[in-house]
Protein backbone atom coordinates (compact mmCIF):
# COMPACT_ATOMS: atom_id res chain seq x y z
CA UNK A 1 0.00 0.00 0.00
CA UNK A 2 2.95 2.20 0.21
CA UNK A 3 2.53 4.28 -2.98
CA UNK A 4 6.14 5.49 -4.47
CA UNK A 5 7.25 9.02 -5.92
CA UNK A 6 6.35 9.24 -9.92
CA UNK A 7 2.48 7.53 -9.56
CA UNK A 8 0.41 10.37 -7.72
CA UNK A 9 0.08 13.83 -9.69
CA UNK A 10 0.36 16.90 -8.03
CA UNK A 11 -3.20 17.95 -8.16
CA UNK A 12 -3.55 14.75 -5.66
CA UNK A 13 -0.71 14.79 -3.42
CA UNK A 14 -0.54 18.33 -2.50
CA UNK A 15 -4.65 18.35 -1.68
CA UNK A 16 -3.51 14.76 0.77
CA UNK A 17 -0.49 16.23 2.19
CA UNK A 18 -2.81 18.92 2.89
CA UNK A 19 -5.55 16.95 4.87
CA UNK A 20 -2.69 14.83 6.61
CA UNK A 21 -1.26 18.27 8.15
CA UNK A 22 -4.85 18.43 9.34
CA UNK A 23 -5.33 15.52 11.17
CA UNK A 24 -1.35 15.71 12.68
CA UNK A 25 -2.06 19.10 14.05
CA UNK A 26 -5.24 18.23 16.04
CA UNK A 27 -3.85 14.74 16.65
CA UNK A 28 -0.96 15.92 18.20
CA UNK A 29 -3.05 18.16 20.79
CA UNK A 30 -5.54 14.64 21.26
CA UNK A 31 -2.52 13.02 22.19
CA UNK A 32 -1.45 15.12 24.88
CA UNK A 33 -4.40 14.99 26.76
CA UNK A 34 -5.28 11.61 25.84
CA UNK A 35 -1.59 9.79 26.42
CA UNK A 36 -0.79 9.90 30.33
CA UNK A 37 3.34 9.07 31.14
CA UNK A 38 2.61 5.44 32.01
CA UNK A 39 1.31 4.58 28.11
CA UNK A 40 3.89 6.53 26.33
CA UNK A 41 5.70 3.33 26.11
CA UNK A 42 2.91 1.78 24.79
CA UNK A 43 3.04 4.31 22.14
CA UNK A 44 6.64 3.83 21.44
CA UNK A 45 6.06 -0.25 21.29
CA UNK A 46 2.72 0.45 18.80
CA UNK A 47 4.91 2.23 16.66
CA UNK A 48 7.68 -0.09 16.90
CA UNK A 49 5.19 -3.35 16.25
CA UNK A 50 3.64 -1.15 13.43
CA UNK A 51 7.06 -0.50 11.81
CA UNK A 52 7.83 -4.43 12.08
CA UNK A 53 4.78 -5.45 10.42
CA UNK A 54 4.63 -3.02 7.57
CA UNK A 55 8.43 -4.22 6.55
CA UNK A 56 6.31 -7.38 5.24
CA UNK A 57 5.74 -5.92 1.49
CA UNK A 58 4.35 -8.44 -0.73
CA UNK A 59 4.24 -6.86 -4.66
CA UNK A 60 0.66 -6.65 -6.24
CA UNK A 61 -0.43 -5.34 -9.77
CA UNK A 62 -0.56 -1.69 -9.70
CA UNK A 63 2.40 -0.55 -8.74
CA UNK A 64 2.17 -0.97 -4.96
CA UNK A 65 2.72 -3.51 -2.09
CA UNK A 66 0.10 -5.34 -0.08
CA UNK A 67 0.70 -5.62 3.68
CA UNK A 68 -0.53 -5.43 7.31
CA UNK A 69 -0.49 -2.26 9.28
CA UNK A 70 -1.07 -2.91 12.51
CA UNK A 71 -2.95 0.78 13.09
CA UNK A 72 -6.47 -0.75 14.03
CA UNK A 73 -4.94 -2.67 17.26
CA UNK A 74 -3.20 0.57 17.94
CA UNK A 75 -6.60 2.52 17.28
CA UNK A 76 -8.55 -0.21 19.93
CA UNK A 77 -5.49 0.18 22.36
CA UNK A 78 -4.84 3.97 22.34
CA UNK A 79 -6.96 5.59 20.35
CA UNK A 80 -7.26 6.41 16.78
CA UNK A 81 -5.64 10.19 17.13
CA UNK A 82 -2.72 8.39 18.97
CA UNK A 83 -2.85 6.40 16.08
CA UNK A 84 -2.28 8.56 13.63
CA UNK A 85 0.68 9.93 15.29
CA UNK A 86 2.25 6.36 15.67
CA UNK A 87 1.64 5.23 12.18
CA UNK A 88 2.44 8.31 10.34
CA UNK A 89 6.13 8.21 12.05
CA UNK A 90 6.13 4.89 10.91
CA UNK A 91 5.49 5.92 7.43
CA UNK A 92 7.73 9.12 7.33
CA UNK A 93 11.28 7.10 8.74
CA UNK A 94 10.13 4.50 6.27
CA UNK A 95 10.23 6.92 2.97
CA UNK A 96 12.76 9.29 4.21
CA UNK A 97 15.12 6.10 5.60
CA UNK A 98 14.15 2.97 3.65
CA UNK A 99 12.96 4.31 0.02
CA UNK A 100 9.33 2.89 1.06
CA UNK A 101 7.45 4.53 -0.56
CA UNK A 102 7.70 7.89 -1.59
CA UNK A 103 8.67 11.38 -0.44
CA UNK A 104 5.89 13.62 -2.62
CA UNK A 105 3.87 10.63 -1.90
CA UNK A 106 3.73 11.05 2.41
CA UNK A 107 0.83 13.05 2.76
CA UNK A 108 -1.44 10.07 0.49
CA UNK A 109 0.31 7.22 2.60
CA UNK A 110 0.02 8.58 5.78
CA UNK A 111 -4.18 9.74 4.80
CA UNK A 112 -4.75 5.68 3.78
CA UNK A 113 -3.00 4.21 6.42
CA UNK A 114 -2.87 6.35 9.29
CA UNK A 115 -6.28 8.61 8.95
CA UNK A 116 -8.31 6.41 6.93
CA UNK A 117 -7.37 2.99 8.50
CA UNK A 118 -7.44 4.25 12.26
CA UNK A 119 -11.10 5.57 12.18
CA UNK A 120 -12.46 3.15 10.49
CA UNK A 121 -11.04 0.34 12.15
CA UNK A 122 -12.19 2.19 15.49
CA UNK A 123 -15.70 2.95 14.29
CA UNK A 124 -16.26 -0.68 12.93
CA UNK A 125 -15.02 -1.82 16.40
CA UNK A 126 -17.50 0.08 18.45
CA UNK A 127 -20.42 0.03 15.80
CA UNK A 128 -20.47 -4.59 15.92
CA UNK A 129 -18.95 -4.51 20.24
CA UNK A 130 -21.93 -2.17 21.30
CA UNK A 131 -22.14 -2.43 25.04
CA UNK A 132 -20.34 -6.00 24.88
CA UNK A 133 -16.64 -6.24 26.62
CA UNK A 134 -16.17 -9.66 26.12
CA UNK A 135 -16.87 -12.68 25.04
CA UNK A 136 -17.66 -13.97 20.94
CA UNK A 137 -18.97 -10.39 19.76
CA UNK A 138 -15.80 -8.98 21.29
CA UNK A 139 -13.76 -10.76 19.20
CA UNK A 140 -15.55 -10.55 16.01
CA UNK A 141 -15.22 -6.93 16.42
CA UNK A 142 -11.65 -6.52 16.75
CA UNK A 143 -11.22 -9.07 14.06
CA UNK A 144 -13.70 -7.17 12.07
CA UNK A 145 -11.94 -3.90 12.84
CA UNK A 146 -8.60 -4.67 11.16
CA UNK A 147 -9.73 -5.97 8.27
CA UNK A 148 -12.62 -4.36 7.18
CA UNK A 149 -10.11 -0.91 8.31
CA UNK A 150 -7.53 -2.51 6.01
CA UNK A 151 -9.61 -3.38 3.23
CA UNK A 152 -11.18 0.56 2.50
CA UNK A 153 -7.39 2.00 3.42
CA UNK A 154 -6.55 -0.42 0.36
CA UNK A 155 -9.60 0.82 -1.56
CA UNK A 156 -8.68 4.08 -1.17
CA UNK A 157 -5.12 3.73 -2.30
CA UNK A 158 -6.36 2.34 -5.35
CA UNK A 159 -8.95 5.15 -6.20
CA UNK A 160 -6.04 7.59 -5.87
CA UNK A 161 -4.34 5.42 -8.16
CA UNK A 162 -7.12 4.90 -10.33
CA UNK A 163 -8.09 8.05 -11.10
CA UNK A 164 -4.68 9.75 -12.25
CA UNK A 165 -4.74 8.52 -16.02
CA UNK A 166 -8.11 11.08 -15.65
CA UNK A 167 -6.01 13.95 -13.78
CA UNK A 168 -2.57 14.14 -15.75
CA UNK A 169 -2.39 12.75 -19.08
CA UNK A 170 -0.66 13.83 -22.29
CA UNK A 171 -2.36 15.12 -25.42
CA UNK A 172 -2.57 11.74 -26.85
CA UNK A 173 -4.06 10.72 -23.80
CA UNK A 174 -1.51 8.87 -22.39
CA UNK A 175 -1.28 8.86 -18.30
CA UNK A 176 1.60 11.08 -16.74
CA UNK A 177 1.96 9.40 -13.77
CA UNK A 178 0.46 6.03 -12.37
CA UNK A 179 -0.92 4.34 -15.56
CA UNK A 180 -3.66 2.24 -14.47
CA UNK A 181 -6.95 3.00 -14.52
CA UNK A 182 -10.12 2.90 -11.89
CA UNK A 183 -11.17 -0.71 -13.73
CA UNK A 184 -7.30 -2.29 -13.00
CA UNK A 185 -6.56 -0.82 -9.83
CA UNK A 186 -9.46 -1.10 -7.78
CA UNK A 187 -9.69 -5.04 -8.49
CA UNK A 188 -6.13 -5.56 -7.97
CA UNK A 189 -5.70 -3.69 -4.29
CA UNK A 190 -9.25 -4.57 -3.23
CA UNK A 191 -9.04 -8.23 -4.06
CA UNK A 192 -5.45 -8.61 -2.55
CA UNK A 193 -6.40 -7.35 0.73
CA UNK A 194 -10.16 -8.30 1.14
CA UNK A 195 -9.08 -12.31 0.37
CA UNK A 196 -5.12 -12.18 2.17
CA UNK A 197 -4.08 -9.22 3.93
CA UNK A 198 -7.12 -8.16 5.42
CA UNK A 199 -7.98 -11.48 7.02
CA UNK A 200 -3.82 -11.47 8.23
CA UNK A 201 -4.56 -8.11 9.57
CA UNK A 202 -7.88 -9.21 11.27
CA UNK A 203 -6.48 -12.38 12.76
CA UNK A 204 -3.46 -10.10 14.06
CA UNK A 205 -6.03 -7.46 15.68
CA UNK A 206 -7.78 -10.34 17.81
CA UNK A 207 -5.24 -11.74 18.89
CA UNK A 208 -3.17 -8.92 19.90
CA UNK A 209 -7.09 -7.31 20.92
CA UNK A 210 -7.59 -10.49 23.80
CA UNK A 211 -4.40 -10.53 24.81
CA UNK A 212 -4.63 -6.56 26.34
CA UNK A 213 -7.98 -7.77 27.56
CA UNK A 214 -6.69 -10.17 29.41
CA UNK A 215 -3.67 -8.53 31.12
CA UNK A 216 -4.42 -4.95 30.52
CA UNK A 217 -8.33 -4.57 29.92
CA UNK A 218 -7.77 -0.72 31.95
CA UNK A 219 -5.38 0.33 29.18
CA UNK A 220 -8.18 -0.71 25.98
CA UNK A 221 -8.88 2.69 25.23
CA UNK A 222 -12.26 1.18 23.12
CA UNK A 223 -13.43 -0.05 26.39
CA UNK A 224 -12.66 3.45 28.05
CA UNK A 225 -14.82 5.09 25.88
CA UNK A 226 -18.13 4.43 26.42
CA UNK A 227 -19.33 7.83 24.61
CA UNK A 228 -18.11 7.15 21.39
Amino acid sequence: MHIPDGYLSPQTYVPLWGVSLAFWSVAQKKVKKEVSAKQVPYLAMAAAFSFLIMMFNVPIPGGTTGHAVGAGIIALFLGPWTAVIAVSVVLIIQAVVFGDGGITAIGANCFNMAVVMPFVSYGMFKLIQGKTESGVRTSVAAFLSGYVGLSVAAIVTAVEFGIQPLLAHSPDGSPLYAPYPLSVAVPAMAVEHLVLFGIVEGVVTVLLFKYFLKNEPAQIYALREKGD
